[in-house]
C-alpha cells in the first residue's frame, strides 16, 4: 500500500521537540485531526492512549508507530512527525523514538487498518528510508521521501 495517499502535507512535522510520550501522542492527534473537521483531537487522543495500553506502539530503532480504529472516521489518514531528538517511547528495543507514524482508521477497517500496519512496517525497517527522514529540513523533504517509496508488494 502506498501511504503517501493516505498523508497531506499539512500532517506532517518536522524537527519538532517534544519531551515525553504523552506530549508526542497530543501532537500526532493534533496532526490527525488536521483537515479532518469531523475529528475532535481529545478523542483521538483517547483512543490513541487506549492503544497504547495495550502495549507500546514503540517499534524499535528510533520508531513509533501508534495507531487505532475510531467511530467517526471516514477513512484511513496518517501522520508523521520526525522529532529533533529522540523520546522515550517503551520501544522493545528500549531506544528512544524520533519517527512517529501515527495511523487512524474506521472503526469497521480491521484488514485495510493491518495492511497500512504491514506498509509502515516494511517502510519503517528500511534503513535508508530512516535516515533519510531523519536529515529531512522540512515537511515537504519527509513527504517526497514517503512518496518515493514503494513497498514490495507494488515492485514486484
Amino acid at each position: 500500500m502506498q501511504l503517501d495517499k493516505l498523508l497531506t502535507p499539512e500532517r506532517i512535522s518536522c524537527q519538532q521537540t517534544v519531551a515525553s510520550k504523552k506530549r508526542a501522542l497530543e501532537m500526532m492527534c493534533e496532526l490527525l485531526a488536521t483537515g479532518q473537521p469531523s475529528l475532535d483531537e481529545s478523542q483521538i487522543f483517547s483512543c490513541m492512549l487506549e492503544r497504547e495500553r495495550l502495549g507500546s506502539t514503540g517499534v524499535g530503532h528510533g520508531v513509533a508507530i501508534p495507531h487505532s480504529r475510531m467511530q467517526g472516521v471516514e477513512e484511513a489518514i496518517v501522520a508523521i512527525a520526525v522529532l529533533d531528538s529522540g523520546i522515550d517511547y517503551d520501544a522493545i528495543d528500549d531506544q528512544d523514538a524520533d519517527i512517529l507514524f501515527a495511523l487512524l482508521v474506521p472503526q469497521e477497517c480491521t484488514e485495510e487498518h493491518l495492511q497500512i500496519l504491514a506498509s509502515a512496517a516494511e517502510m519503517f525497517s528500511n534503513e535508508e528510508i530512516c535516515s533519510a527522514l531523519r536529515k529531512a529540513q522540512n515537511e515537504q523533504e519527509i513527504y517526497q521521501i514517503i512518496s518515493q517509496w514503494q513497498p514490495h508488494s507494488l515492485s514486484a
